[in-house]
């Protein structure tokens, strides 16, 4: 989360006479203070107004083109989160059916994603995909040390091997828990991992690759078959056995439905576990995501504490304790809700979108596209060399309309590229598509009168990648 300085500053909140009810002039004396506790307290009622006219300035969801994560849900789900937002998802002694349900997704998901031996596979609920990808290094590196206990403590230092367009929660990983991040850097029209470059990277402190379904740079996915065969021969030609982790915050939950030919997951034997996140294409609100391991020992079994606890002894994988069970309920409620064919439906409603929108784009004639949404609902793009202005001037505009499409440099070897990435999640109907077509289309000529981009003439470029 983003870290926030204090104030100083004795600002303080106006309140309309009209919100105090009872007593109109009452309200005219409380203006709260901003950013320090008032001595008093003040009316629900007040309190809610004040806070909801002020989100009124945040950006319109449906309009956030930039965010993988969930943005609506029915109101059946809503309704099922809010009788489950007090209900801590640690306490399973209190709360079984909640770790019922939460068990009962796992176990979809290892059917989903071709466990060999469902019963045999082991997972759990986190706050997000970015949790999930930690507990999977943890695993990774706890399994390395253990192969080589004596390297260890003699100074070797595991590392991993990664595109340089993961997502950042990778960086992290290695920051904290003090691996070395290898990345393989883009290079001409490849813009994520390839097999033959992160076998090169590999060596006997390797504690595993990760190979990501559905890049957030531009959508693709990165070839997992691929990667796993030349670790395969890697293997064949030195012994070296470096597993493979899936980062599949958003493909895990799309190819499964409309790529179902694609080899990717765990009917690869090298595939040692895999992450998702529910609050992505798993369509439910932000707070939950999933990793699974193939078989139980590729999670380290000293990584599991069982904590004797709030009525019963309970085993837990997690970075942190409390906190709510509402999301896996709402979880779950999608599974049934949708079943196979459902999942099919919307995911496959987003890509068709998402090919439609990129293909009118491109027949604009001023830009050029680098994936086509044919992989994940998603798509980049960029502008021509012909024309006068750049994406950072397409988003600036676009944003006028309430439209935020990002606009953002690529990683190294190819930073001369920027472009703008369209996501296009459940809710973004073809309707909303024509809708930014046509505003478009509308501001093309006025880009097209500029005689360079505005960042020539000292604007700063906007920059926002959001993953």
């Amino acid at each position: 989360m983003a870290l926030h300085k204090g104030t100083g500053d004795d600002r303080r909140l106006a309140i309309n006479p009209f919100v105090g009810a009872a007593d109109p002039l009452s309200a005219m004396e409380l203006a709260p203070p901003v950013h320090r506790l008032a001595d008093n307290p003040v009316a629900a009622d007040t309190a809610y107004q004040l806070i909801h006219d002020e989100l009124m300035l945040d950006g319109n969801a449906k309009l956030n083109l930039a965010t993988f994560v969930t943005t609506s849900m029915e109101i059946q789900a809503t309704r099922l989160m809010t009788e489950c937002l007090d209900k801590n998802m640690i306490d399973k002694d209190e709360y079984p059916q909640t770790a019922e349900l939460e068990r009962r997704c796992v176990a979809i998901l290892a059917d989903l994603w071709h466990a060999p031996a469902p019963d045999d596979t082991v997972g759990c609920s986190t706050t997000g995909s970015s949790e999930a990808c930690m507990l999977a290094g943890l695993a990774l590196k706890r399994r390395w040390m253990q192969r080589n206990a004596d390297r260890y403590a003699a100074g070797a230092r595991p590392n991993l091997v990664m595109g340089v367009n993961v997502q950042v929660c990778w960086d992290k990983f290695c920051t904290f828990w003090e691996v070395e991040a290898r990345t393989v850097p883009m290079a001409g029209e490849r813009y994520h991992l390839g097999a033959e470059e992160a076998v090169a990277l590999c060596d006997e402190d390797t504690i595993g690759v990760v190979a990501v379904l559905g890049s957030t740079f531009d959508g693709s996915y990165e070839p997992v078959a691929e990667v796993c065969a030349a670790l395969d021969a890697l293997q064949q030609r030195t012994g070296l056995d470096v597993p493979v982790h899936v980062d599949g915050a958003s493909g895990a939950m799309v190819a499964p439905f409309l790529d179902p030919e694609l080899i990717w997951d765990f009917r690869l034997p090298r595939v040692a576990s895999i992450n998702t996140s529910g609050h992505k294409f798993g369509l439910v609100y932000p707070g939950v995501g999933w990793a699974l391991w193939r078989e139980r020992a590729a999670l380290p079994e000293e990584l599991v504490f069982r904590v004797n606890y709030l009525g019963g002894e309970m085993p837990t994988f997690a970075l942190n304790f409390s906190r709510p069970g509402a999301e896996v309920i709402a979880q779950y409620y999608t599974f049934l809700r949708l079943g196979r064919s459902g999942f099919r439906a919307v995911q496959g409603a987003c890509r068709e979108v998402a090919v439609y929108l990129a293909g009118q784009i491109e027949a604009l004639g001023c830009f050029r596209l680098l994936t086509r949404g044919d992989e994940l609902p998603v798509f980049a793009f960029t502008t021509t060399d012909d024309v006068t202005f750049d994406v950072f001037d397409v988003s600036r505009r676009l944003r006028e309309r309430g439209w935020q499409v990002p606009a953002y440099t690529f990683p190294a070897e190819r930073e001369d590229l920027s472009v703008l990435r369209v996501v296009c999640r459940n809710g973004f109907s073809r309707d909303l598509a024509d809708l930014l077509l046509s505003d478009l289309t509308r501001l093309l000529p006025e880009l097209r009168s500029q005689p360079r981009p505005l960042k020539e003439y000292g604007v700063p470029a906007r920059t926002a990648f959001h993953h």
